[in-house]
């Protein structure tokens, strides 16, 4: 399982990918994103692109090692807690 620090980054950094338009309150900041708590209002029913283990099993467990994938994630949490 990925293993989230919930720090809130990548739901505050959403400008810096298209993928998470959608979701973007207009500055970034994903609509969902409570940010007094730094946490998701919708967790439990957020969107699969949201749920990293959820999207590997549906998308990617055929085409990618799953530590691959978890190392990939990881690389961009550390990248967002820079910005």
């Amino acid at each position: 399982m990925f293993k989230c620090s919930k720090c809130g980054k990548c739901c505050i950094n959403l400008n810096l990918n298209p993928i998470y338009k959608d979701l973007d309150r207009g500055d970034g900041i994903c609509k969902y994103f409570d940010m007094e708590k730094r946490l998701c209002t919708i967790y439990n029913k957020r969107p699969i692109k949201c749920n990293v283990d959820l999207y590997y099993e549906l998308y990617l467990k055929d085409k990618m090692d799953r530590e691959e994938y978890y190392r990939l994630n990881y690389l961009v949490c550390r990248k967002l807690k820079e910005v």
